[in-house]
């Protein structure tokens, strides 16, 4: 995937191409790429967000370029560890990252990468647009935003927040909201979004999760 100049222009071509051309002109395009199966490194669980959209979109192009787009989880160290797997694979454009966010943020939280993600990665496409919402439990007291800042104020240390992994864009959301309205509350490392989720729903009164969610909209144009 790093300086692959040829098959980027390639990739974008064909997911040009094969969006407005019929079926015949569709199978031309995808003798030259792919041949064979692309395999996606996700660098979240399998049932995230992150994983849930890429999916979805390795569907659709499996379906338009006539390759098995195979998804591979491989999360850990903030998604590092699915970038690495990338920067070392073939530069032949049958390894793909699904990048995001946690890429641009771990660049200045690790001082010793095996990479540089500006350097070793190149960009293909962007699919998807994250919105971060904050969620509670239903049985939670607050309801609104200002309702929620207003308890916690006073109920200081009783409150949690989730976010998956350390560093990423909910985590350092979560943090930034804290920053800014001064209120105090706890934060709890998962290892998907999916078990934060599920905690959530779990918890009851003060203990509810404050959840700096991650809603995933995939463009219109893919």
């Amino acid at each position: 995937m790093n300086s692959m100049k040829l098959p980027r222009r390639n990739f974008l071509h064909l997911a040009a191409v094969t969006a407005a051309l019929p079926t015949v002109s569709r199978f031309a395009c995808a003798q030259s790429y792919p041949t064979r199966p692309v395999h996606i490194i996700v660098g979240f669980p399998g049932g995230s967000g992150v994983d849930l959209t890429a999916r979805a979109i390795s569907q659709s192009l499996s379906e338009r370029l006539g390759q098995p787009f195979v998804i591979e989880n491989r999360p850990g160290a903030g998604t590092n560890i699915a970038t690495e797997a990338v920067v070392r694979a073939p530069s032949d454009g049958y390894t793909l990252l699904w990048a995001n966010a946690a890429n641009a943020v771990n660049a200045a939280l690790y001082e010793k990468l095996s990479f540089d993600f500006i350097r070793d990665i190149t960009p293909v496409a962007g699919v998807a647009r994250i919105l971060i919402v904050i969620v509670v439990s239903p049985s939670f007291p607050a309801k609104t935003l200002p309702e929620l800042i207003a308890y916690a104020k006073p109920n200081p240390g009783k409150m949690t927040m989730a976010s998956p992994f350390r560093g990423t864009v909910p985590h350092l959301s979560a943090v930034m909201f804290k920053v800014m309205t001064g209120i105090d509350v706890r934060h709890e490392s998962y290892p998907s979004d999916a078990q934060a989720l599920t905690d959530l729903l779990g918890r009851k009164g003060a203990g509810s999760v404050l959840w700096p969610w991650r809603g995933h909209r995939v463009h219109q144009d893919w």
